[in-house]
């Protein structure tokens, strides 16, 4: 076995989510959930098969976004992984609804920080064994960084 580590290409720091299920019908699902929780949502979805034909399974409403999901989707090649590239929406607003999809097993992440993928490889396949999503921790908030936060969310809208 080997252990590798596959950056995410996200050009624009779009936020996404990466995930792992267990059927083909997911990429359908995924396409409900998204369209189902924001009407008129752009994103695009992709999923790696993992028998049969072994093929990246995509939809979206986002031409650009659903390109960058196979591509990422591809590069990964793990077996019944999933992502989600989403824009002008956080995964806030739908990660429930991806999570209570009924063959989603796994959320790795969700956020739009660098991400490197931890990929286990043998000689049947590829398996995600976890992911590193943005920057080590460099300390503890003080009062500025509390109030910049407070001020950030309410900038965006998320408090009043």
């Amino acid at each position: 076995m080997e252990i590798k580590t596959i950056p995410i290409e996200n050009p624009e720091q779009l936020n996404f989510i990466l995930g792992h299920s267990h059927f083909i019908k997911t990429v359908e699902d995924l396409y409900e959930a998204m369209v189902n929780t924001v009407p008129g949502a752009k994103f695009g979805v992709a999923f790696c098969e993992a028998s049969d034909v072994c093929l990246v399974r995509f939809a979206g409403t986002d031409d650009g976004l659903i390109a960058l999901a196979q591509k990422n989707a591809l590069n990964l090649g793990a077996g019944h992984s999933f992502i989600i590239f989403m824009r002008d929406m956080f995964p806030v607003n739908v990660l429930n609804a991806v999570k209570r999809v009924p063959e989603v097993c796994r959320v790795f992440c969700a956020t739009a920080n660098p991400v490197e993928v931890i990929v286990a490889e043998t000689e049947m396949g590829r398996g995600i064994l976890g992911a590193v999503d943005g920057f080590r921790t460099k300390g503890i908030e003080g009062d500025e960084e509390i109030a910049k936060r407070k001020s950030f969310l309410r900038a965006i809208g998320y408090k009043m």
